[in-house]
């Protein structure tokens, strides 16, 4: 069957007024039972009680020369097992400010708050106006309320904050107090206070050390700081300036490679077959161990001008066998298919490198969201190219469990493009699981979470299948492989113990397998079970190794990425990404590990496990008669300020060009449809809460695609209540058949959403109309930071199938369209 480009989709769209018809009505927060004046009694004696340590703190700041930025921190707490409405401590206007939420483990909520001097009376009225005022009378119910009653009712206790309180590692316990350590320190950015130029020019005298690292977010600053516990909260007590404390991470131990021998009459060989492409390439930009560019398979591909390092005395090669390998990978796939294939091969990318790890100069734990900035922004002052960033770089845990640190919210940040910068695609492996548990194989994959940075919304994270599964029982006697063909590999991390937070990872690649023993009592590496890469060292040890894990799945996928972006090099990132997800498909082996005995698959265990699946070549590239993809590209701007109100402002209307006799002559044959819709998140990733005000995305984005017996009108009045008249009352017109659905949970999950239906081709032949319009988030929850106006790109990818091969699809869109039709050979 003859294979054509994907459509590229230009037509105009026209945004139309939004208003979504779902807000959620108001509930009311469940609350302890209280007698109202103790209550407020109680709470109006502890904020007397913390007055005269305030003024005392106070005239030690003024004493210690401060001119500014006067204040304490006050910690609030509820009742076990109750709410604490913390979002009404946040009182911008006046300076206080929310600084950190977290739970404790008797279900406490507690939230810090940086009071400035003077400003404790705010909280006293509160209470008193509770105490002494009512709320106007319901007009519905004829009722009044205790003025502020769902704040004060919520509060328990009211104290002064220790540094104690500031500490939001949810799995680790507090350090002591007197050992020195690097911590991970998240300052205020109050309008009044340059808090990390005031915080640099007092640490000496706390015996304090800042670190020059430093990542800068919509409200938060994150710095390093080595010293101990003791003169941090000496510094905290004086200076004011700390919303959260964490700890910085450590990388993770890379896979130490094996010893392939009698190698270069193969690489020869495979050289003769091999065409690097002339024309402008896109880049594959390894944030690694260094690469060695004279390795014979890499020379082709790899200039010495483009080799970086982080620090310049780690020179920029490969000392440990990380780099190169993948390297290897990223420009030829697995060379086991490479080397045994006669086919001609050509190479349409190429590589960069900035070294970002070196083993052989340990040094103190480092800002890694710094240190990834740092090596993003200095390989692209040097060119002007289309780059996919590649990082396989990951901490040695997962105890995020999907929450944002520092590290992954700056790879969104460089994938959004934030303050002005291009958008970026950004690649991350998932992280390998912990070596020590893998004979509690596959339970230990699905308890061991994530790493950090892979938490990342905006980045593509690369988890691992494998279909590795001969071995060569003469040389590995009384061997099996431990993972099935087409399953989990035994090194990929997973995202099932998270809750709210987005799908990770978002595709599986090849990771390789690990054999098992009845005599032994670990799994092992084995060559037959591994994919095989270039070398980083050619002296005695062979221009091969092999090769494996979480971080030779994300070389492949870099692989695919280059690959996309080389056929279609007008694309924008958050396209290439979105079509490594679209042509992703889960394998038998994935589905059966989550389908029960009455065949009902658990989409959440799935998608958390595997992601998408594992991209389609094929379908990744490149379009059949009987199987098209449309690519759209544009822009929204989600919000819009009506009287100081900022509100939701448009939807797009996509009528996409569409196979409609096609469809129709199929008539009852089954077709799929499978629509992705991708886009950038700006983070805002402090603790507190991650309420819709405080949530971590600036905004979202969802699609609707019209059903098969809606007209035009009926579709934009289900899904926008401004087009509504004012007697509306819409059919309940069923819509079955998809993977996920609207109401599915799953289907609104992080940055990037993707769904498939099946059905009739009669039915899809009216479904071409799909729209997109904006969910919440901080732009418009927190207009005081001034992004309400923003507008947001996205891509939007729809593919039609079906499996009769003489059906044609593809010519009647290309006709509508207006270009001719290109067979690929």
């Amino acid at each position: 069957m003859a294979q054509h480009p994907h459509l590229i989709v230009p037509t105009p769209i026209e945004p139309t007024r939004f208003t979504s018809p779902n807000a959620a009505p108001h509930e009311r927060m469940s609350l302890p039972a209280r007698y109202r004046s103790r209550h407020a009694a109680d709470l109006l004696a502890k904020i007397e009680a913390a007055k005269p340590i305030a003024d005392q703190r106070v005239e030690e700041q003024k004493a210690f020369g401060l001119d500014a930025g006067f204040g304490i921190y006050l910690e609030f707490e509820s009742e076990p097992n109750f709410p604490l409405k913390f979002e009404s401590l946040d009182l911008t206007p006046s300076g206080i400010e929310l600084c950190a939420v977290k739970t404790t483990p008797q279900n406490r909520t507690q939230a810090i708050v940086f009071v400035p001097d003077g400003k404790l009376d705010l909280f006293l009225r509160r209470i008193t106006d509770y105490r002494d005022k009512e709320t106007k009378p319901r007009v519905e119910a004829g009722l009044s309320r205790p003025k502020n009653q769902d704040l004060v009712e919520s509060i328990s206790d009211i104290k002064i904050a220790a540094m104690e309180a500031l500490w939001t590692e949810e799995t680790l316990p507090f350090p002591d107090l007197d050992t020195e350590i690097t911590w991970e320190l998240w300052l205020r950015r109050a309008s009044a206070v340059d808090h990390l130029s005031r915080l640099r020019q007092f640490a000496p005298q706390f015996q304090l050390l800042v670190k020059d690292q430093v990542i800068n977010f919509v409200d938060r600053t994150v710095v390093l700081v080595r010293g101990t516990a003791a003169n941090l909260s000496r510094s905290i007590d004086i200076l004011g300036m700390i919303a959260e404390i964490r700890l910085p991470k450590e990388t993770a131990a890379f896979f130490s490679e094996m010893m392939v021998s009698d190698q270069q009459q193969w690489i020869d060989e495979l050289l003769s077959r091999t065409t690097v492409s002339s024309s402008v390439s896109p880049y594959i930009c390894l944030f690694d161990t260094g690469l060695n560019a004279g390795h014979p398979l890499l020379s082709p591909v790899a200039d010495p001008h483009d080799l970086h390092t982080y620090r310049p005395a780690w020179g920029v090669d490969d000392r440990e066998g990380h780099g190169t390998p993948m390297a290897g990978l990223a420009v030829y796939g697995d060379l086991t298919e490479a080397l045994s294939s006669s086919a001609n091969l050509e190479i349409g990318h190429r590589l960069e490198s900035v070294k970002i790890v070196n083993r052989a100069n340990p040094h103190d734990p480092e800002l890694y969201g710094a240190v990834t900035q740092e090596s993003t922004y200095r390989v692209e002052v040097t060119a002007d190219r289309k780059r996919v960033f590649c990082m396989a770089v990951t901490a040695q845990d997962g105890r995020d469990r999907g929450r944002p640190s520092s590290w992954s919210a700056a790879i969104d940040a460089l994938a959004a493009g934030v303050d002005d910068g291009p958008r970026r695609l950004m690649l991350v492996s998932a992280g390998n699981t912990d070596p020590s548990q893998r004979h509690l194989y596959a339970n230990s994959n699905l308890t061991d979470g994530i790493h950090d940075p892979a938490q990342a919304w905006n980045a593509l994270t690369v988890g691992g299948c494998t279909d590795k599964f001969s071995i060569d029982s003469t040389k590995w006697p009384d061997w099996n492989p431990l993972a099935q063909p087409g399953d989990l590999s035994p090194c990929s991390c997973t995202s099932m113990t998270w809750g709210k937070w987005a799908i990770k990872p978002d595709i599986v690649m090849e990771a390789g397998n690990m054999g098992t023993n009845p005599a032994v009592p670990e799994p092992d590496y084995l060559d037959d079970l591994q994919l095989l890469s270039a070398s980083h060292s050619m002296i005695g040890r062979g221009a091969l190794t092999t090769f494996g894990d979480t971080s030779a799945a994300t070389a492949l996928a870099a692989r695919l990425a280059a690959m996309v972006w080389s056929k279609y090099p007008g694309l924008a990132p958050e396209t290439v990404r979105a079509l490594l997800v679209h042509s992703a498909e889960w394998s038998q082996a994935m589905r059966a590990r989550f389908t029960n005995a009455r065949r009902q698959i658990d989409y959440r265990g799935l998608l958390r496990c595997f992601g998408h699946g594992t991209p389609n070549m094929r379908r990744l590239l490149s379009s059949l008669d009987n199987s098209l993809t449309l690519i759209a590209e544009s822009e929204i701007q989600p919000f819009y300020k009506d009287e100081g109100d900022v509100k939701t402002r448009d939807m797009n209307l996509h009528a996409l060009p569409w196979p409609r006799e096609a469809l129709e002559a199929l008539q009852n044959a089954e077709v799929s449809m499978r629509v992705t819709l991708s886009y950038f998140i700006e983070p805002s990733p402090g603790s507190r809460g991650w309420t819709q005000r405080y949530g971590y995305q600036s905004h979202g984005l969802r699609f609707a695609v019209r059903k098969p017996l809606e007209t035009d009108t009926m579709f934009q009045q289900r899904i926008n209540k401004f087009v509504r008249d004012d007697d509306y009352q819409g059919p309940l017109i069923p819509d079955p058949g998809w993977d996920f659905g609207r109401r599915h949970s799953l289907a609104s999950l992080g940055s990037i959403h993707s769904d498939t239906w099946r059905g009739r081709a009669i039915d899809l032949a009216a479904r071409g109309h799909i729209a997109v319009y904006p969910t919440m988030g901080w732009w418009n929850k927190r207009p005081h930071l001034g992004a309400w106006d923003k507008t947001a790109r996205y891509s939007l990818i729809v593919s039609l199938e079906t499996p009769d091969v003489q059906a044609d699809l593809y010519t009647p869109v290309a006709n509508q369209i207006g270009i001719p039709v290109v067979i690929e050979t």
